[in-house]
C-alpha cells in the first residue's frame, strides 16, 4: 500500500558537521579545534573565539562517546553534596563549575540528604557513569566507599574540612579551630552560659567538629563543658527557632547560642523577637557560614565566615591538574574569620535568670 501523501516534499537530511568541517569554517587546524574543544585554557582567546563561534554557526556537537573511547575519559568531574537547600554550598560549587569549565571540565551533582546509603549510592552511580573524578563535602564516611573508589582508579578530593593528619586529601577550613574562636570570643564577653543549635553530628563530621570546638574554648577558659546545652536538629530555619524554644524553656537559660550554621541562627533570632527578646540585649546569637541571609537580617547576624568560594575555586583547579597534567593532590587548609555584626554583646547581667 502506497503511503506517500500526495503535495508533501521530501527534504533532504542535512550531512551532520564534522570536526573537519568547524576547521574549514574557523581557518584553523583540526588540531586546533580538538585543543579548544578538550583543552580551551591552552587555546589563545581570538582562535578560541573564532572555533566557537564556527561551532555555533554549523551546529557542531563532539562525539564526546568517541572522545571516551579515545581517551578513556569522559571529562566530567562528579560533586556530591548534603543538599541543595544551603546557600554555602551554592556558592562553592559555583566557583568549582567555573573553574572546570576553564579547564574543558563538566560537573555532575548529586545530593544525598545528609544521608549515608544515599551518598554512598550517588557515589557509585557518578561513578558507573564515568566521572574522572569526585569531589566530597566532609570525611566521615564508610572506609569501604574509599576503598571502591581506589579500585575504580576514581581519585576523591575532600572540601569543606581540613585535617592533615586524614589520609585523604582535603581543601577546606578548620571546622573546630574556626568555631573554638568564635566560643573563645563570646566567652571574653563575659557569657558563661552557653548554648549551641547544631545540625545532627552523627554523620556530619563539620557539626561534631564545631560542638568540639566550643568545647575546647570552655575548656580553656576554664568553664564546664559538660554545661553545655546542645540541641541537635535538621537544617532549616523552623527547626532553628524550635531549637531556641527548647533551650529558653531550660531552668537555666543561656546567655549566648552558638548555632552550628547561619540558618539555624536566623530561626533562632526569629523565634527570640517572637518570644519578645531583645537581641543582643536578652540574648546573643551567632551563625555559621556567612551566607548573604546573614547579612540581611535585623539585627545583622554575627557568624564565622567560610571561604566558600576560594574552597571550590582551588578545588576545581587541583583536580583539573591532577587529570590533565598528573599533578598530585595536595591538602591546603584555608582560613576562617570572624564576622563582628549586632546580634553579639556581653551579657545583661541585671536580666539574668
Amino acid at each position: 500500500m502506497d503511503h506517500t501523501i500526495k503535495g508533501e516534499k521530501t527534504i533532504a537530511a542535512q550531512p551532520t558537521p564534522t570536526l573537519h568541517d568547524v576547521a574549514h569554517a574557523a581557518e584553523v587546524s583540526t588540531a586546533t579545534v580538538s585543543r579548544c574543544l578538550n583543552f580551551p585554557d591552552k587555546v589563545a582567546p581570538e582562535t578560541r573565539e573564532k572555533v566557537q563561534n564556527a561551532i555555533a554557526k554549523l551546529g557542531y556537537s563532539p562525539n564526546f562517546g568517541a572522545r571516551v573511547m579515545a581517551a578513556r575519559r569522559t571529562n566530567t568531574i562528579g560533586a556530591v553534596i548534603p543538599t541543595m537547600e544551603n546557600a554555602i554550598f551554592a556558592r562553592g560549587l559555583e566557583a568549582f563549575q567555573e573553574e572546570l569549565r576553564h579547564h574543558g571540565f563538566t560537573m555532575l551533582v548529586a545530593s544525598t540528604g545528609y544521608d549515608p546509603a544515599t551518598e554512598e549510592e550517588q557515589i557509585r552511580s557518578l561513578v558507573a557513569r564515568g566521572a574522572d573524578a569526585l569531589l566530597l563535602i566532609g570525611y566521615r564516611r564508610d572506609p569501604e566507599i574509599f576503598r571502591f573508589l581506589n579500585a575504580q582508579g576514581v581519585p576523591a578530593l575532600v572540601t569543606w574540612a581540613f585535617d592533615p593528619d586524614f589520609d585523604k586529601p582535603s581543601i577546606g577550613f578548620d571546622n573546630t579551630a574556626a568555631m573554638q574562636e568564635m566560643a573563645a570570643k563570646v566567652i571574653s564577653l563575659g557569657h558563661t552560659r552557653l548554648a549551641m543549635i547544631s545540625a545532627d553530628m552523627s554523620s556530619n563530621d563539620r557539626a561534631s567538629a564545631r560542638y568540639q570546638g566550643i568545647l575546647n574554648a570552655m575548656k580553656a577558659a576554664g568553664l564546664d563543658p559538660s554545661l553545655l546545652n546542645c540541641i541537635e536538629t535538621s537544617y532549616g530555619v523552623e527547626e532553628g527557632a524550635a531549637g531556641l524554644d527548647q533551650l529558653m524553656s531550660l531552668q537555666t537559660r543561656p546567655t549566648a547560642v552558638l548555632c552550628g550554621n547561619d540558618v539555624l541562627a536566623v530561626g533562632a533570632l526569629k523565634r527570640a523577637r517572637e518570644m519578645g527578646l531583645s537581641v543582643p540585649d536578652d540574648l546573643s546569637i551567632v551563625g555559621f557560614d556567612d551566607i548573604e541571609l546573614a547579612q540581611i537580617t535585623y539585627p545583622a547576624l554575627t557568624t564565622v565566615h567560610v571561604p566558600h568560594r576560594e574552597m571550590g575555586r582551588q578545588a576545581g583547579k587541583a583536580l583539573a591538574g591532577l587529570l590533565r597534567e598528573g599533578i598530585p593532590l595536595e591538602s591546603v587548609g584555608l582560613r576562617s574569620r570572624l564576622v563582628l555584626r549586632q546580634t553579639l554583646a556581653p551579657p545583661n547581667l541585671s536580666r539574668r535568670r
